[in-house]
């Protein structure tokens, strides 16, 4: 049962009169608002209709809202208050946000029906009944909310706000109150309007082109082709052209299962579905430069090609599979709670996981058993002549130098937070909005072209091209060049920057400045249209992106944690995702309008931070497992000597996979378009960064807080 709240009120007395009487003198809101001080229900105050908007704007200052609770929501309610034969005032609650997002807990698409009756009394009351999981949500909300008051609110108006008075079961609700029979009637109307699907109406409809023009996306291909032929040569220079071009096939194999199944789902090849990609390549060629090494290994303890690879495959077997389970980890966590270019991503690695396992792991092994069991390729070395002498026996001591190596990478991270108090990032118009023109040109244009014309105007500000229509005549150009203005000076100095951009090279001579600003005048070029946008990630987008790597780092940590049981090896995993994640944020800080592309952070951004997150995993997952080896073959060995080997015998590995996924990057970097710069140099950063990371601060934290456990034990 649920009861109408304007019953049960109580006097204050003079005291609170008199007070109140005091605070109208020193605050102007008083004069226009007045508080609920009877100190019953969710009405906090009163008001005149004509003054809501005022009490609106002070309560949406900044300075407010960090005086009120995060999960208050003030709304007010859509009738005067109940007495007012005038209906001039009006009601203002308070309402509290359970959910995480400020979405209610509970919304009109449980509700199964609604309608007007009659209580035992004979008054105006309201039926509703609920689906099964809206039944059950509703006991519970009911259950831990008896006495309290719950809002219903259609289009942020508070319609009632009845209080519970027990709990309710079964989904059958009676809300009654002060209601007339219109009141009750209208009352059920906006409960049954809340599960009925909103009508969407096209006002606008546009074909939108590529924002890469096709000479853009030629150098693309050529890029991405002539990275892989970088690839498969760098393998075959390390491992011998035999095993180079098996691991090269699984590549290949790998690329077309991928682009295959993705095809399979229609999904569109989006800029973070390629971030996925180059990851699945790295995670690919990781595991060959896995079993090569370990092979190699087995070679110089002696065994015959055949025992040795067989042992290769076996021992690098757990590495890989536990580096491709947190990626995989990283990846469901981001497909579930991430959204857009994230859930692209997500996609893309997860299906590239899947497929690389199969064709590194097991297609690569049925190739060498079929020949070996032929008794061919036994005279196989897995290394050239050029590279059988490279980081072999290598004897680094990363560990012993911890104290130096904390020392720099927290220097490293003081200057990025500096960077960031003082410089800050550079946000797109994903983030920030903009101004957007639609520009209609007499010939054909290039996207990319009118981006890097608009550029030079510009200066930091964010501009992106995108094509409109199919004849290649319309763009539209977005910037939030002083987006935080208005007024019609703004408008007319970016209509000016837009036509000095443009006036030499695609407009027709002679063209002025009036004539382009003039949208009835499409001869020679001209703005055919302009309008103000709010940014396309919203807010709630970007926390959920947050949340979503926070969570899948700590997926990560758990995960770590039960596969080597041993908390010091998630910590280091952790902390060097985290180090790796703001070192990469910190270089974009540093450089933004310093080096000549661009470096504003926007969904690609977000997508090559999640790529380095998957590598980096990668890497120091590989590692964690060669020290737990070492650990259980040499239990009584010194700790300092048994991390170190641990890491001098997967340098080889380590660097390797480094190298082959910056050969990928940096051929992308020089050959690739202009747009995917930025992206590329993220990925370039965050290779080298998260190998480094992996060697000089996940490993030693592992090792030094071991290292203290041992201490405690020793101690005891």
């Amino acid at each position: 049962m649920l009861k109408g709240g304007k019953a049960q009120k109580e006097e204050k007395g003079k005291a609170n009169s008199a007070q109140l009487a005091s605070a109208k003198k020193e605050h102007p809101l008083l004069s226009i608002f007045q508080p609920n001080t009877n100190g019953y229900g969710c009405i906090v105050g009163y008001a005149n209709y004509r003054d809501t908007a005022a009490i609106n704007k002070y309560f949406a200052m900044k300075q407010v809202q960090d005086q009120l609770p995060k999960d208050l929501r003030l709304k007010w309610g859509v009738k005067a208050a109940d007495g007012d034969k005038k209906a001039q005032t009006f009601e203002l609650y308070a309402i509290k946000s359970t959910e995480r997002n400020g979405r209610a807990p509970l919304e009109g698409d449980v509700v199964t029906d609604a309608k007007d009756t009659y209580d035992q009394f004979g008054k105006p009351a309201v039926s509703m009944s609920m689906n099964s999981e809206g039944s059950r949500r509703w006991a519970l909300m009911t259950k831990q909310n008896i006495g309290k008051a719950i809002a219903i609110v259609l289009d942020g108006y508070v319609y009632s706000a009845p209080n519970v008075n027990s709990e309710i079961t079964g989904g059958n609700s009676e809300i009654t109150g002060h209601f007339t029979p219109e009141e009750s009637k209208d009352l059920a109307n906006v409960l049954k309007s809340g599960k009925m699907p909103a009508p969407a109406h096209i006002v606008q409809e546009d074909i939108i082109g590529p924002s890469l023009g096709q000479e853009s996306i030629n150098a693309g291909l050529i890029s991405f082709l002539v990275a892989i032929v970088a690839l498969m040569c760098f393998m075959c220079f390390m491992y011998g052209f035999i095993p180079g071009m098996i691991a090269n096939s699984a590549l290949i194999f790998n690329l077309f299962f991928t682009l295959g199944i993705l095809s399979s789902f229609q999904a569109a090849l989006t800029l973070s579905g390629i971030a996925g990609m180059v990851l699945t390549l790295g995670i690919a060629v990781d595991a060959n430069v896995l079993i090569y090494e370990r092979t190699k290994e087995e070679l110089r303890a002696g065994k015959n090609v055949k025992t040795a690879l067989s042992e290769g495959y076996s021992n690098a077997f757990s590495a890989i599979f536990d580096s491709n389970i947190t990626s995989i980890i990283t990846g469901i966590i981001l497909f579930y709670f991430g959204t857009g270019p994230i859930k692209g991503f997500a996609t893309t690695l997860i299906i590239g996981i899947i497929c690389s396992f199969f064709t590194a792991v097991f297609m690569t092994r049925v190739v060498y058993e079929h020949f070996m069991n032929k008794d061919k390729l036994l005279n196989l070395t897995f290394s050239s002549n050029l590279s059988k002498k490279i980081f072999v026996h290598t004897h680094y001591n990363f560990v012993g130098s911890n104290k130096k190596s904390f020392f720099v990478f927290g220097a490293a991270l003081v200057i990025c937070c500096v960077s960031f108090a003082l410089r800050g990032l550079s946000p797109s118009i994903d983030f920030t909005g903009g101004h957007n023109y639609v520009l209609q040109f007499e010939k054909s244009v290039e996207p990319e072209q009118v981006r890097t014309l608009m550029a030079s105007q510009f200066g930091d500000a964010s501009v992106t091209v995108i094509a409109l229509g199919t004849d290649g005549k319309k763009v539209r150009v977005s910037t939030n060049y002083r987006i935080e203005e208005s007024g019609s000076n703004v408008d007319s100095e970016i209509e000016a920057k837009l036509y000095n951009a443009v006036k030499d090279k695609l407009l027709a001579p002679g063209t002025s400045l009036e004539t382009f600003k003039n949208p009835d005048i499409r001869t020679g070029g001209s703005i055919i249209s302009s309008q103000k946008v709010g940014p396309s990630v919203a807010k709630d987008i970007t926390i959920g992106a947050i949340f979503a790597v926070a969570l899948s780092l700590l997926a990560i940590g758990l995960y770590i944690l039960l596969r080597f049981r041993d908390i010091s090896f998630s910590v280091g995993s952790v902390v060097g995702l985290v180090v790796d994640s703001v070192i990469i944020a910190g270089v974009f800080s540093l450089f933004y309008g310093r080096l000549p592309f661009s470096m504003e952070v926007d969904q690609n951004f977000i997508a090559a931070i999640l790529t380095i997150i998957g590598y980096s995993i990668n890497d120091k997952v590989v590692i964690f497992d060669r020290v737990r080896e070492f650990f259980h073959l040499y239990p009584k060995h010194d700790r300092t000597e048994l991390f170190n080997d641990s890491l001098n015998t997967t340098l080889a590995r380590t660097v390797n996979t480094s190298i082959c996924t910056l050969l990928v990057m940096l051929c992308i970097f020089i050959l690739g378009a202009e747009s995917i710069r930025s992206f590329a140099f993220a990925l370039m950063v965050g290779i080298i960064v998260g190998t480094l990371t992996s060697l000089f601060v996940s490993a030693p934290i592992a090792f030094v807080m071991q290292q203290k456990e041992a201490k405690k034990h020793a101690k005891l």
